[in-house]
């Protein structure tokens, strides 16, 4: 997991003196369309709707939502299945105003955005949705959920259930099933023929991947996120992603557990001056929007790389979207590089 998992953000308080009072209104209002029906789904004559998180709690409705608020990433992959949320929060839309590299395929101009980076989300908004559910992912053991800002999640958590999908800590196999139980659960056709053929090319991209990691164990993997004055090594055991391609058999660089004990276990700091600290052959980048790309890196020492020199860099995605059909590219562009790289370290 890179540094920009955990970014610190100027923050503001989201709602001022006049805010608040805005904010009383528009909670009255979404009180009053919820009782009169006019926040439930069309498929409200279904009954009762709940799913149980990976928190353990269970999000319950009166009928399967239909206002749906979800993080970028999260909102991707249900859109994969054919469900469309109302409002995202977290990066959506680039500084050119094209679709973020977590946006997936969804039309960004027919969404609400609540806040265009992490920890970034406007209240108000939220309540004028009159939001049924709200969706994220989770990246600790504490069930927060991922860019709902801290000082403000109690007055968000009260406008409408919430269901946390686990990425910490586990195979990427496993928010892959819950983020399709989940979009089955809010009426998806989990058996219609793009989603089986999406989940076959997985699975066939996963046989792939663990053939040519085996063919290949002298190529040692560096995954990396650039800032400005720090050059970020991650470690593979919390990241949902990088734990089943080690489990595939992929080799990686792995830093200590001293040097990632600052980031809580997840990366290893590096100064500019000593990213040649680890011997690598091939270099997956973080390719948010909030790290500095490969093309852009001016750093002398980047360019000594041997893996650099060799053009042996492609781009991790670091936060995926966790659909079949995302994920089973990733595999495929990791295994085609593998099997492209020449032992450079």
């Amino acid at each position: 997991m890179s540094h920009a998992r955990f970014p610190q953000p100027s923050r503001r308080g989201i709602l001022a003196a006049g805010g608040a009072l805005g904010l009383t209104a528009l909670l009255a209002a979404c009180g009053d369309e919820k009782k009169s029906g006019s926040g439930k789904s069309d498929a409200g004559d279904s009954g009762p709707w709940s799913f149980k998180d990976d928190r353990g709690t269970t999000a319950e409705q009166d009928a399967t939502p239909k206002n749906i608020v979800a993080f970028t990433g999260v909102a991707a992959a249900l859109f994969d299945y054919g469900i469309e949320v109302k409002g995202v929060f977290g990066p959506t839309k680039t500084k050119s105003g094209k679709p973020d590299v977590q946006a997936g395929d969804m039309d960004i101009s027919k969404l609400t955005i609540l806040g265009n980076e992490w920890g970034k989300f406007n209240i108000e908004k939220y309540a004028g949705l009159a939001p049924d559910l709200l969706v994220s992912t989770m990246f600790d053991d504490a069930g927060t959920l991922w860019s709902v800002p801290e000082e403000s999640k109690d007055k968000i958590l009260k406008l409408a259930p919430s269901v946390g999908i686990s990425v910490y800590d586990r195979q990427m196999t496993r928010p892959l099933q819950r983020i399709l139980a989940l979009a089955e659960s809010l009426g998806a056709d989990v058996k219609a023929d793009k989603v089986v053929k999406a989940k076959k090319r997985f699975e066939a991209a996963a046989e792939r991947l663990r053939k040519v990691a085996k063919a290949n164990k002298d190529i040692k993997v560096l995954v990396g996120s650039a800032s400005q004055d720090i050059f970020y090594v991650s470690g593979t055991n919390l990241s949902a992603d990088l734990e089943y391609f080690k489990s595939l058999g992929v080799n990686f660089v792995e830093p200590s557990e001293s040097a990632k004990k600052a980031s809580g276990g997840w990366f290893e700091n590096l100064s500019w001056e000593n990213v040649n600290k680890h011997g690598a052959d091939l270099i997956m980048m973080d390719n948010r929007t909030a790290t500095i790309q490969p093309a852009d890196l001016e750093k002398p020492t980047w360019a000594k790389l041997p893996a650099v020199k060799a053009g042996q860099v492609i781009p991790r995605v670091t936060e995926p979207i966790y659909s079949y059909d995302k994920c089973a590219p990733i595999l495929e562009d990791l295994a085609d590089a593998i099997e492209k790289a020449k032992k450079v370290s």
